[in-house]
């Protein structure tokens, strides 16, 4: 790729939750890598959790007045279609403003009137979808976006032929750096399958370390759950086990408490601010599905047991869990069919043979694609530079 005489400017929207900020943040710091220069506009959502979440990289951001449309009673449903004629004019005043060669959108409701915007500008415009079912805006901007760059294999068949691109999901920098990996810093990298192909991870030790993952909202069911089978069926569980649990503000008080009680000896927090750390004391995962986390669990070679969140979108979490419980790497158990009993039984299953867990780690380590956000890039440029 030849050296551009000006620098890159790179329009990325979408946002309410970590798992569609952290690609968008991933492949703006790859882009980055690549070319220093490159100037980043982030358009989002006026939620805390976004703002949150961006004020750690210091990116420049804009909001606009956007509600999302599924979902909604009546009269949320009519006031945020009263608000898309003012989305789209203030979606436009930003793209003006800041010039953008390119226009990413990463999902959530907000990608909707900013890649419109930007189609109505003549623009290039990628779109990537993290999940194994697309969301709503997604599947509607498939038809405007010149490139649609997807996660999992499979989700292709919701879009145009044609535009799809299989890049993987993008993992953010502190995870491949625990991982031992590294992305290419100069120039495109090759485009082999993606998978990983250092040695796979080790179970290290007689002991297991159980990480408990609520999502960025916390989970207050995966969390009642997890509380009864740690501290109504313990003794079915082997010895010495250790517990790190994120509850989510909520729940904080509540499991503290319970493993107290107890007498087990846990970790408790509302949130860990240092994920890469928390990943790397943990040998085993009790999470949700959501498709941010599992790609950051294959980069690491982590084994899970997933809870899918009964009320995702089509269900997309619970296909999530399955393609990488096919694979060998996890086990995904439904959630209404699930007591703290059988969920004790399903851990004590894991953690009492190393042997599977070290297999389980190796095959989700299969699935991995370290070089997500590096593609995506490599789909970035190809438009701009054509």
């Amino acid at each position: 790729m030849g050296k551009r005489r000006e620098p890159i400017r790179l329009l990325l929207t979408g946002g309410g939750t970590g798992g569609h900020l952290f690609p968008a943040i991933a492949t703006a710091e790859a882009m980055c890598r690549r070319f220093p220069d490159t100037e980043i506009l982030f358009v989002g959502t006026r939620r805390k959790m976004d703002k949150s979440s961006l004020a750690h990289y210091g990116f420049s951001t804009r909001t606009i007045h956007c509600q999302g449309l599924k979902g909604k009673g009546a009269l949320a449903l009519l006031q945020a279609l009263v608000l898309l004629p003012l989305s789209l004019v203030e979606a436009l005043w930003h793209i003006i403003r800041f010039h953008p060669h390119l226009v990413v959108g990463v999902g959530g409701y907000v990608t909707g009137p900013v890649v419109v915007a930007a189609k109505i500008l003549g623009l290039p415009t990628v779109i990537h979808e993290q999940n194994s079912v697309p969301g709503l805006a997604n599947r509607k901007l498939g038809g405007l976006a010149t490139r649609i760059c997807l996660s999992l294999p499979g989700s292709e068949a919701f879009f145009p032929a044609g535009k799809t691109v299989l890049t993987g999901n993008p993992v953010r920098r502190q995870i491949l750096e625990l991982a031992g990996k590294s992305q290419a810093k100069d120039g495109p990298v090759a485009h082999a399958p993606g998978m990983a192909e250092e040695r796979p991870p080790r179970i290290i030790g007689d002991k297991v370390t159980i990480l408990i993952l609520g999502g960025s909202l916390g989970a207050h069911r995966v969390n009642e759950l997890m509380v009864a089978a740690l501290t109504n069926y313990g003794k079915i569980l082997p010895a010495g086990i250790e517990v790190i649990h994120q509850t989510g503000a909520a729940d904080q008080e509540m499991v503290r408490l319970a493993y107290e009680q107890a007498g087990i000896k846990a970790t408790v927090a509302a949130f860990f601010t240092d994920m890469a750390e928390i990943y790397g004391k943990s040998d085993l995962l009790v999470s949700r599905a959501g498709a941010t986390t599992l790609a950051e669990l294959a980069v690491l070679g982590k084994p899970a047991l997933l809870i899918p969140y009964p009320f995702a979108a089509d269900d997309h979490q619970y296909r999530n869990g399955r393609y990488y419980a096919d694979s060998g790497g996890a086990v995904v158990l439904v959630e209404r069919e699930l007591t703290g009993r059988k969920l004790a039984e399903a851990l004590a299953a894991l953690v009492s043979n190393l042997g599977r867990l070290q297999e389980m780690a190796e095959a989700m380590h299969s699935m991995a694609r370290p070089d997500a956000a590096e593609r995506i890039v490599d789909v970035c440029l190809e438009l701009i530079t054509n």
